[in-house]
């Protein structure tokens, strides 16, 4: 999907947006590699950053928390499914690690999802918001990509079931 005819060129009103709202901070446009088709997330772990890409050499970069040692992976999936306020249900894993859990976990503050999920094809993995915005920047998911929920909400709306999504460590 091609959405700028210009390479290099992003209209003012696509920064505008992409720069707007209270995680404005946050999220910056910068140069991105080119090889990537406008509309695809790519993760670079190592950075703990999120990138969009919006036209042939720009993305959008957002802060991001990833899996803690251990718990990394990468590759490439898609979006397979779109979740607003999500209900958690904690996996076996952290179930395992964390037995007083509750087996699920409704919308609002205690919810470790946040208000949006974009859940992937590969394997319990799902990019979301997080109740502990302490955690962006860090190595501290089970192997989910956690995002400030400003953020997520916004990349949320941008996206869609079957987006390219590529993790590199």
């Amino acid at each position: 999907m091609r959405l700028f005819k210009l390479a290099g060129a992003i209209p003012a009103a696509l920064i505008a947006l992409a720069l707007s709202g209270v995680g404005a901070a946050a999220r910056e446009i910068v140069s991105f590699p080119a090889g990537y088709e406008p509309g695809t997330i790519v993760v670079k772990t190592s950075e703990r950053k999120l990138y969009f890409v919006v036209g042939y050499g720009q993305a959008v970069r957002y802060p991001i928390a990833v899996g803690m040692p251990g718990k990394e992976w990468s590759g490439e999936t898609v979006i397979a499914r779109k979740e607003v306020n999500p209900i958690w249900g904690p996996p076996a894993e952290v179930r395992r690690d964390k037995p007083s859990l509750p087996a699920l976990v409704p919308p609002g503050p205690s919810n470790p999802l946040g208000p949006r999920a974009m859940v992937l094809a590969a394997g319990e993995y799902a990019i979301h918001g997080t109740n502990r915005r302490d955690s962006i920047g860090t190595k501290a998911s089970y192997g989910c990509i956690r995002m400030y929920n400003e953020d997520v909400v916004e990349l949320f709306d941008r996206v869609g079931v079957g987006t390219r999504v590529v993790v590199l460590r």
